[in-house]
């Protein structure tokens, strides 16, 4: 199914109404013919027992009627099949008629199938459509404070679970209550008594039901909570398959999954006993209505109050209004399962995307880029989120940029060396804001503009960004090198830029050469080679801004000189910001910065910062003595 329109922008902290409004704005006039067929179909399924019953009478009175009233419907519907199959036999007419209801009726149905699963994936794909549009809007920020596990089965298993709710149980419950109506209104004008009587069982059956599913919701957010629970650990495995092999922890893998699939197992089958004690409880109270309007139609029926054919049309009335009374329970049941999962997903939709004012700019961005006295801190959750653990109220923020100032001049080459955790890749993070630098954090700025006013998606397809550890689809070598370009893949420019980033040797070892298949995230890759094509894939860019960002730390000390070379002719007037531990990669840049603790400590040109004899050197020269 192709895309019709761009989704709705969603309300921030919308309801569950406005959510469901915004997934179900494509499918409302296939939902709205759904439930009209769904009208007829019930309102034929009562014609057949009317029928029945006036044929019974017949036979039983031998007459058309003359002791007791006939339903005017039915009249209408024995008289219409008379003229138009020629018959005068009341009985071949009726048998005849029934047949032409049962026909009518699987037609009704059919197109009522048809045209409710039509609205149902309808309303499936705008859902997909709409939190995946959204989800790609999410600043970087909310994405390192949710796992992506739960994101997944949020947007899978609680949209199927909107979706089911909507298509089957909504249904269902709009046509039990026109049933209801419907079955009402015909046994109240038979027998005001007997209708009482099945009337009666009613709110029994609908109150027991609303009880039970109450429990039932409870028990359900836990099975939603165990599921993502044990999504997240299966996602976990497989992009860490690598891991869990190079340090044998398979037996533990295998434990901890056994542990959270018995949980969910667990809750399940919670949830399945709580289901049996209720459509055990449903069955009684059904025989039970069913059993006393059998016996109190029976007193009536002697005493001559009721016919036997009317008698007839009670008893197929209440079994056909009886199913579906049951089933709003269950119903009741799904619509709290929907409920919970419209709040997972509002919760989703509720988080507020990034958004350009249309004041935002687009400036030229080959100037100088100035950090002054800028400051950051990440969140409770944020550092958690890093840190593999869960929040708790103990934890605090943690302060990695500290007035810090820094300026790379347009055209020039910076590095940057700093050990782990001094803030390096934060600094990248801020200028190409994935995070914000907060109010009173000082100002970053690209040729006198603050970044704040640039517009973001113009500001990060100006800046080539290759991280340590990159990210490679699974697709072609080719086709992840030229994933930034539009149109047919030029070839020849492809193989320029892999020249550069000295992978084209390795891609030509390949069987299929650049039209290898590369596997999920360049699992067939060595860490170098992947560094390498994601250096190549920013090259592709030719942005005027690129950084480098460790990008080089699983290579040999050849290949990095290699690549170093080729950069320099490479990149042009590009500014370059290289961030590195290794000194060998940083000492030919323009200038380096030593960042310590949040700040520059060191500024200068290699042989500057070797002169002054501070933290560069000191790192120099450990590093040479390791090399030599």
């Amino acid at each position: 199914m192709k895309r019709e329109s761009k989704p709705a922008k969603p309300k921030i902290h919308p309801t569950r109404l406005e959510l469901l409004g915004m997934f179900i704005r494509g499918s409302k006039r296939h939902f709205a013919l759904s439930i009209a067929l769904n009208a007829v179909a019930v309102a034929i399924s009562f014609v057949t027992p009317l029928l029945v019953g006036y044929i019974v009478d017949y036979v039983t009175y031998l007459k058309t009627g003359a002791d007791k009233p006939v339903n005017r419907t039915i009249e209408l519907i024995i008289g219409a099949t008379q003229r138009v199959f020629g018959t005068s036999s009341v009985l071949l007419t009726g048998a005849i008629a029934v047949c032409v209801c049962a026909v009518f009726a699987a037609v009704i149905t059919f197109l009522y199938r048809r045209i409710l699963a039509t609205a149902s994936e309808t309303f499936v794909k705008t859902a997909r459509d709409t939190l995946f549009d959204h989800v790609q809007r999410l600043p970087f920020k909310w994405h390192t404070e949710h796992q992506t596990g739960d994101i997944i089965q949020r947007c899978t298993s609680d949209v199927e679970t909107t979706r089911n709710f909507i298509t089957n149980q909504l249904v269902t419950i709009l046509r039990t209550i026109i049933m209801m109506v419907a079955a009402m209104y015909i046994l109240f004008t038979i027998n005001v008594p007997l209708a009482v009587v099945v009337a009666a069982f009613i709110p029994v059956i609908v109150v027991y039901s609303y009880f039970f599913s109450k429990k039932l919701a409870k028990q359900f957010l836990e099975l939603d909570n165990a599921e993502g629970a044990l999504t997240i650990n299966v996602q976990e495995n497989l992009t860490g398959v690598r891991v869990i092999r190079a340090f044998g922890r398979e037996k533990h893998e295998t434990e901890k999954f056994d542990g959270l699939n018995d949980k969910y197992s667990d809750i399940w089958v919670r949830y399945g006993k709580t289901m049996s004690l209720f459509w055990s409880v449903g069955d009684a109270a059904s025989a039970a209505n069913l059993l006393v309007v059998v016996a109190v139609g029976a007193i009536f029926a002697a005493r001559g109050s009721i016919s036997i054919g009317d008698m007839l049309v009670f008893i197929t009335c209440t079994q056909q209004i009886m199913w579906p009374v049951r089933q709003m329970g269950r119903t009741l049941s799904e619509m709290t399962k929907a409920s919970v999962s419209l709040k997972r997903l509002g919760e989703i939709l509720g988080a507020e995307a990034e958004t350009e004012p249309e004041t935002a700019l687009k400036p030229p961005m080959n100037g100088d880029i100035v950090f002054n006295d800028v400051s950051f801190e990440y969140t409770p959750s944020q550092v958690a989120a890093q840190e593999g653990e869960a929040e708790t109220e103990t934890r605090v923020p943690h302060d990695v940029i500290r007035h810090l100032n820094l300026t790379v001049k347009g055209g020039t080459t910076l590095g940057i060396l700093g050990a782990t955790g001094s803030g390096k890749s934060t600094l990248t993070y801020l200028l190409t804001r994935l995070f914000d630098v907060p109010d009173g954090g000082g100002s970053i700025t690209v040729g006198g503009v603050d970044v704040r006013a640039i517009n973001r998606h113009y500001l990060r397809e100006n800046i080539g960004l290759v991280l340590q550890e990159p990210f490679l689809f699974s697709k072609t070598i080719a086709e992840n090198i030229a994933i930034t370009e539009d149109g047919e893949t030029d070839t020849d420019r492809v193989r320029a830029k892999a020249r550069v980033a000295s992978i084209d040797d390795d891609i030509a070892a390949f069987e299929h050469g650049y039209e290898t298949k590369i596997g999920e995230r360049g699992v067939t890759l060595s860490g170098g080679q992947k560094q390498r094509v994601a250096i190549a894939r920013t090259l592709m860019k030719e942005s005027p801004v690129m950084i480098f960002d460790d990008s080089m730390s699983a290579l040999d000390m050849e290949t990095d000189r290699r690549i170093r070379d080729g950069l320099r002719a490479a990149t042009g007037t590009a500014t370059v910001i290289i961030i590195s531990h290794r000194v060998a990669t940083l000492m030919t840049a323009d200038n380096i910065a030593v960042l310590e603790d949040g700040h520059i400590s060191e500024f200068g040109t290699h042989a500057e910062l070797l002169a002054l004899g501070g933290h560069y050197r000191r790192v120099y020269d450990i590093q040479s003595s390791i090399d030599s």
